[in-house]
This record gives structure tokens, C-alpha cells and sequence, in this order.
């Protein structure tokens, strides 16, 4: 029943957020005015603060409808609507702003809008909240649910049928598969049964006693050239169609759907690290760097006045590495090798047991306190705590060109520890089995993430210590 009402769900959403925007104003002035806060000019007349509302209720509404609040967010994140929510409620704050600065009739304070900017942001957040979660619950328990056949056969479709199954509480059942031959009676695509080859799609949506609601089109390569015909049958049915295209073989790193002048670009290789989540990341190394350099400022001192003693100057070694977007920059680390160990055999790579190594030098590689120096690149930002390790020019341009994918691990900072790092992936260890692990990190990374590795590169230096 809940299928039939998709605008009724629709109108009462908006008529919340109307309730809400108009509670969080009252209360706002409410705040301001009767409680903690001093008011030296007096409190304004209730009266006064209730002709905005004939402004801010149409202004909300217009923004959040421009903002696709209003959309079916059956498949949309909760983050990207809350960062609609946020930048719609910024807005109208900037324009009642600029509305009185313009009318030169300032007839509310600055602390009511601030308020208000807090109250509406987090009432309506909440209460979208609340809905999700409830109707996810609904969805789950089989109600709220949308019906829908995979035309294809092929691993994009095996991918499409995994995410539905995963996902339960967007409420997306697959009734069956289509692929190019049909198939035989009682085979199944991941569980969903292949319904007929894809002549089959207009007896299957109209069949009486099976409904469907979208049609996800996941149509392999190879088989690119039968999409104008299923569209074209498509093209009188009233299901909503959706393309899924298949970029598996391409989509290295997060995807995202951009578009220029209503012309869609899919952007196959993009960092994660953008916008809120680069300086969400950025702050935690400054702060946690700091803090780290503030704690073994006493160790560090003892390592170089250790270092002096036992093998005489330099105490740091500085060796040029590549980070993000290609950029060259120099690294620090205590020497643990003796002066010139390069001096004859060239760039080489660092061996279990390497005899250019100092006495000292072995237990500071072994306890890896010789990249202790490396958490001044962190502050200077040349390097993050957490990321892929850095490596040498000489040797990337060696492996540019023998490791596909190898140089997608500069779309993030190098880091002073890593996902293959603590995966026992360190020193003169598989190459393509470190791309795997760093490309791995780039698409799945968190700041949650990042503190485990963290975590985990502390515990395995310390209690495992088979640093090389």
C-alpha cells in the first residue's frame, strides 16, 4: 500500500520541514530572548518576529526543492543529504541577510538567525534521520518495496544483484534477470532467476500478477550494441529506467557524476581526499603530529646524540621521494646506513641484514624509530600519517612503466605508515601486492581507518617487531 503513496510521503516531508523551520525560528527567538542571553535593548515584541515567517517558509521550500530534497532518496546517501540540507539552509540565511540589509530594516538579531541556522539545520536533519531509519525498518520487514528486473547476464549485472542483496533497506527486490540466449528453466543469476533472453521485457512488464517498478539496464561490452533496441521497447512503458554502465574494468578509484552545461562526465579516478574530508584529514596530522613531536622530542634528542657517538655525522638523512599529484619532495630519517652507501652501486633497495648498515642503525630500523624525523614532512604536509609509502623517482619511473595502476597511488599524500605496511607488506616485498593494498586504502579510506592502521602500526612495531 505504502507504493501507492510515494506523493503523499512526498508532501507530508515537506510540510514537516515547514513545521520544523517554523518551530526552530520561534525557538530561536525563544533562546535569545528568555533565557541565559542578555538583552541590554530590551526584549522585541513576540509580534514582531512573526512577518518574516511569510518569507522563510516559501525560501526553504524553494531551496530544498532546488537542493532535490523532495527527489525519491530511496538510493541516496545520508551525507549528501545532509550536505543539501546544510548548504539550503546556509543559503537562506545569507538571503534573509542580505533581504534586511538591503531593506535597511533590521527586524531581527543576528543571534535569533544564528540560532535559528543551528536549530533548523539540526531539526530537520534529525527528523530525515528518523525517516530513513524508519522506513529502512519497513523495508527490511518487506514493506516500501520496489520491484525490479536486471537486464544483462554478465558481471556487471552479478555486481548489480550483490549491491541489492546487500542492501536491503533501500527496499529493492530483483523479480528476475534477462540475459542475451534466456536460459534454461530453473537457472539462476545469484540467486534471481533468468526470466528469458531480452525479447522477453514487454510480456515480463506486463505481466498481471508480477509487478514491476525499474528496469536496471547492465548490458556488458560486448553486448553495447542491444541497448538502442531495449531502450526502445522501454520507450512506451511507464517502469523507470535505469543505465548502469559497465566502467568495472576502468573505475580504479572512487567515481563520481559531474556535468557540463547538463552534460553528464563520469569521472573514473578521483581521490576521496576532497573538500571537508582533505581538511578533516589534514587537521588530524597537524594535531597528532604535533603531539607526537611534543612526546619523543626526548627520544629523538637520544637518537641523535647516538647517532654522533657511534657513527659520526650526518644525523639525518634526506633522500628526494614522490607524493601527491607526482610532486617531489624531500623526506627525513636518522641515518642508519653508513656515510655513501650508494656511492658505488647507485640507487639500489635496502636488504634484510644489509651490511652498509650502522650498529646503530639496525635496532632504529628494526623498532622503525629512524622515521621518527618524517613527522616533521607531516606538518609541512608534505607526507600524512597514514597513506601509501612513498618511493624514490628513480626507481617509480621503473615502475610506472612494468606495474599497471602503480602511479594512481600518487592521488593521495605518501604517509608515514600504511595499509600494506601493516599488512606485513614492507621493505623488498611484492610490488603489485602493495598497489593492491594502497588503492584498497584510497577507495575505502576513513578517519576511522586511518586510527586503526595507527593502531596497528604501533602494535605490530612493538610486539611484532619484524620491521625490515
Amino acid at each position: 500500500m505504502l507504493y501507492r503513496y510515494s506523493e503523499v510521503f512526498r508532501t507530508s516531508l515537506l510540510l514537516s520541514d515547514m513545521a520544523l523551520v517554523t518551530g526552530s525560528w520561534l525557538a530561536a527567538y525563544y533562546v535569545r530572548f528568555h533565557t541565559i542571553f542578555p538583552a541590554p535593548l530590551g526584549i522585541p515584541a513576540f509580534q514582531a518576529y512573526l512577518p518574516p515567517l511569510l518569507v522563510i517558509l516559501p525560501l526553504w521550500v524553494g531551496l530544498f526543492r532546488a537542493r532535490g530534497l523532495y527527489e525519491p532518496q530511496r538510493t541516496g546517501s545520508l551525507p549528501r543529504e545532509a550536505i543539501g540540507v546544510l548548504r539550503a539552509t546556509s543559503a537562506g540565511v545569507v538571503v534573509l541577510v542580505a533581504i534586511s540589509f538591503f531593506l535597511r530594516s533590521y527586524f531581527y538579531s543576528r543571534g535569533v538567525v544564528a540560532l535559528f541556522f543551528v536549530f533548523a539545520s539540526v531539526s530537520v536533519l534529525g527528523f530525515r534521520l528518523s525517516g530513513r531509519l524508519w522506513l529502512r525498518a519497513l523495508r527490511k520487514r518487506g514493506y516500501n518495496l520496489r520491484y525490479v528486473i536486471v537486464v544483462g547476464a554478465g558481471r556487471l549485472a552479478e555486481e548489480v544483484i550483490d549491491r541489492l542483496h546487500a542492501h536491503p533497506e533501500l527496499g529493492l527486490r530483483a523479480r528476475g534477470v534477462l540475459s542475451e540466449s534466456g536460459s534454461p528453466p530453473g537457472r539462476r543469476l545469484r540467486g534471481v532467476p533468468i526470466l528469458g533472453d531480452y525479447s522477453q521485457i514487454k510480456p515480463i512488464l506486463h505481466h498481471p500478477e508480477e509487478r514491476i517498478d525499474q528496469v536496471l539496464i547492465a548490458l556488458p561490452r560486448d553486448e553495447g550494441n542491444r541497448l538502442e533496441k531495449v531502450l526502445a521497447d522501454l520507450d512506451d512503458e511507464m517502469v523507470t529506467v535505469r543505465l548502469v554502465p559497465d566502467l568495472l574494468h576502468v573505475m580504479t578509484l572512487r567515481s563520481s557524476v559531474e556535468e557540463l552545461d547538463g552534460l553528464p562526465m563520469i569521472s573514473l579516478r578521483q581521490s576521496p581526499l576532497v573538500g571537508w574530508s582533505a581538511v578533516q584529514k589534514r587537521g588530524f596530522d597537524v594535531v597528532v603530529a604535533a603531539l607526537g613531536l611534543a612526546f619523543a622530542a626526548p627520544l629523538m634528542a637520544l637518537i641523535a646524540l647516538a647517532t654522533w657517538a657511534t657513527s659520526g655525522r650526518p644525523i639525518f638523512f634526506a633522500q628526494k621521494r614522490m607524493g601527491l599529484d607526482g610532486h617531489v619532495f624531500t623526506m627525513y630519517k636518522f641515518r642508519t646506513m653508513i656515510e655513501g652507501a650508494e656511492r658505488e652501486t647507485g640507487p639500489v633497495w635496502a636488504r634484510p641484514q644489509d651490511p652498509r648498515r650502522t650498529r646503530l642503525g639496525g635496532l632504529l630500523r628494526r623498532l622503525s624509530l629512524d622515521e621518527l624525523p618524517q613527522l616533521l614532512n607531516v606538518l609541512r604536509g608534505d607526507m600524512s600519517l597514514v597513506g601509501p609509502r612513498p618511493e624514490r623517482p628513480v626507481f617509480i619511473e621503473q615502475f610506472r612503466r612494468e606495474i599497471p595502476g602503480y602511479m594512481l597511488r600518487h592521488k593521495v599524500k605518501a604517509g608515514v605508515t600504511g595499509w600494506a605496511q601493516v599488512r606485513g607488506l614492507r621493505g623488498n616485498t611484492s610490488l603489485h601486492a602493495r598497489i593492491e593494498h594502497d588503492i584498497h586504502y584510497i577507495q575505502n579510506w576513513s578517519l576511522r581507518l586511518d586510527l586503526r592502521i595507527l593502531w596497528l602500526t604501533l602494535w605490530r612495531t612493538w610486539f611484532h617487531r619484524s620491521a625490515g
